[in-house]
C-alpha cells in the first residue's frame, strides 16, 4: 500500500509546496481535487487541459517530488434537480475524466448525487425510510428515471476516455450511501462504478466497516482515510442522526476526526488488513475534516498512525506453510 493525501487540506498552498510538504512528512501519493466541492487550485483542468504548457510544468513537478496521483476527485451532485447546478457538476466530471485521460490515470472519485423527489423539484430528496408509500415512490423515481440513466452515460464517456474506475464515495445525503445501495448503482451500469471507501461515513450510520470492506471486496477502487468518533452520550438520547452544524462538536451525536482519535489502533489495523485480503493493495488517502486540530496537526498525526498500522511491504512467500 502507499500513504497518500487528499491535498485539499493544503488549499493555501501552491501544488510545489504542497507536494514538497508531503513529500518531506513520508507521503507517496496525492489525491487532487478537480472542482466541484473540492477546490481545483492544485489541479484546474480548465488550465491544464488548454496550456500544453502548463500541463508539462504539472507533471514535472510531480515527478521532481516522486509522487503518484491516486486519482482525481470531482465530488457534486450532477443529478441535482435544479438544471443549471447538475449541469456545472457534470461539466467538472467530464473535464476531470478528460484531464484523467491526459494524465493517464484510470480513475476517479465523486459521488452518485440525489434528485429531487419528482420533475420541477427543487432540492434533492434523500429517503431512509419506507413508509409512508410516498418514500417508496420517490426512490423508484429517483432511481430508475435519473440515476441509472445518468450513470449509463457517464460510465460510456469514461471508458470511452479510458477512465476504468469511478470511485463512488458512500456518502448519507445521496443515493449511494452504503454497500448495498453502491452495488445495486454497479449492477444497473457496470462494473466501472465502484466504491472510494470512507469508513467515517459508514462508521456514523452503525456500519462495521470491516464487514463493509468484506461485502465490496473488488469493488473498492480508492480509500479515504477518515475517522468518527460516536458520542455514546448524545447517541444514548437523540440516535445517530444529526442535522446539527459540524462545528457544534460537544452536542452532536458524532464529529469527524483524524485517524486514531475516532477509533484505535486495532480497529484500524482490522481495515488494513481486510483491505489487503480482500485484494486493495493501493493508496490510503488521508482525508482532513477534524474541527478540532489544524490542518497541519491532523495531517501530521495521521501520517504518524496510519505509517505504524499500514502494510507497505509485498507479502512474500510463506516460508512456515
Amino acid at each position: 500500500m502507499k500513504l497518500g493525501v487528499f491535498t485539499v487540506v493544503l488549499a493555501d498552498k501552491n501544488l510545489e509546496d504542497a507536494l514538497k510538504y508531503l513529500s518531506e512528512s513520508g507521503v507517496q501519493a496525492v489525491e487532487l481535487g478537480t472542482g466541484g466541492y473540492p477546490s481545483n487550485v492544485h489541479a484546474n483542468p480548465d488550465e491544464l487541459l488548454a496550456d500544453e504548457n502548463k500541463l508539462t510544468a504539472f507533471k514535472d513537478t510531480l515527478k521532481k517530488y516522486n509522487m503518484m496521483i491516486s486519482a482525481l476527485s470531482c465530488h457534486g451532485n450532477p443529478v441535482h434537480p435544479q438544471k443549471e447546478i447538475a449541469d456545472a457538476y457534470h461539466k467538472v466530471f467530464e473535464k476531470t475524466i478528460l484531464l484523467a485521460e491526459k494524465l493517464g490515470i484510470d480513475r476517479i472519485n465523486t459521488f452518485s448525487g440525489c434528485p429531487g423527489d419528482a420533475p420541477g423539484a427543487k432540492y434533492p430528496n434523500w429517503v431512509t425510510c419506507p413508509w409512508p408509500d410516498d418514500f417508496l415512490k420517490i426512490l423508484d423515481y429517483q432511481w430508475n428515471e435519473v440515476l441509472i440513466p445518468y450513470w449509463e452515460k457517464a460510465v460510456k464517456f469514461a471508458k470511452d476516455h479510458g477512465v476504468t474506475k469511478i470511485g463512488l464515495e458512500m456518502h448519507p445525503g445521496f443515493c449511494v450511501y452504503n454497500p448495498e445501495t453502491l452495488l445495486k448503482l454497479r449492477a444497473a451500469v457496470g462494473d466501472v462504478i465502484g466504491a472510494n471507501f470512507d469508513p467515517s461515513h459508514l462508521i456514523w450510520q452503525g456500519a462495521d466497516p470491516v464487514a463493509a470492506i468484506r461485502k465490496l471486496g473488488p469493488a473498492i477502487y480508492h480509500f479515504h482515510a477518515k475517522d468518527t468518533k460516536i458520542d455514546k452520550m448524545n447517541t444514548a438520547v437523540n440516535g445517530v442522526l444529526d442535522t446539527k452544524h459540524y462545528g457544534d462538536e460537544i452536542n452532536r451525536s458524532w464529529i469527524f476526526r483524524s485517524v486514531g482519535y475516532g477509533n484505535d489502533y486495532s480497529f484500524w489495523k482490522d481495515i488494513v488488513s481486510n483491505l489487503r485480503m480482500v485484494g486493495y493493495d493501493y493508496v490510503m488517502s488521508i482525508e482532513h475534516e477534524d474541527s478540532l486540530m489544524s490542518g497541519n496537526e491532523g495531517l501530521q498525526k495521521a501520517i504518524s498512525f496510519l505509517k505504524e498500522v499500514m502494510t507497505f511491504e509485498n507479502v512474500g512467500g510463506m516460508w512456515w506453510a
